[in-house]
């Protein structure tokens, strides 16, 4: 589904743990590494699309975690030219995402990368943060800043690992 002005629309998932690090995940057979992320079916709202994402994505489930909040718009990255199929109509020229932020409340070792159609995953680490910031491909940073920035205070928030200077400190030397 593509709306009038060709953006797919999509949620985006910030698991954290309890040290307030966050799930960052390996694209299968190559060297990439993004946030869980996925379509939203027509069908769905954002909050169904996610918990179904983070199914496919992750094998975790809505009792796995504890949902911290969202953001409050819609945000927008465009697709490089060379990722843009040119031919296929609607046209889809980037994504427009409601993003998530999310606890992990179980065992990491439930993380499985099995349970969707097809596999997205093939390793994860958690890694601090702001970091995801210098390690996701350059088109992705200007949403992942923009979400980052509005959910993660919501880590100071709910008490999860990290303190409001620690997450300052980290914003501006990742940012």
């Amino acid at each position: 589904m593509i709306d009038s002005k060709g953006y797919r629309p999509n949620v985006g998932i910030i698991l954290c743990n309890d040290e307030g690090r966050v799930f960052w995940a390996k694209r299968k057979g190559a060297n990439s590494w993004q946030f869980p992320q996925g379509g939203i079916d027509g069908d769905e709202d954002p909050e169904t699309a996610m918990y179904r994402e983070l199914w496919e994505e992750t094998g975790l489930r809505a009792e796995h975690v504890q949902l911290l909040g969202r953001t409050r718009y819609w945000l927008r990255y465009k697709l490089p030219d060379r990722y843009i199929r040119k031919n296929s109509t609607p046209l889809c020229i980037g994504q427009k995402q409601i993003w998530f932020i999310l606890r992990l409340t179980t065992d990491e070792s439930m993380v499985r990368f099995d349970c969707g159609h097809k596999q997205e995953f093939d390793n994860w680490k958690w890694v601090e943060y702001w970091y995801p910031l210098k390690d996701v491909v350059y088109f992705k940073r200007r949403v992942y800043r923009k979400a980052m920035d509005e959910l993660g205070a919501l880590l100071i928030a709910n008490d999860v690992g990290v303190n409001a200077e620690s997450y300052l400190s980290g914003r501006l030397a990742f940012g």
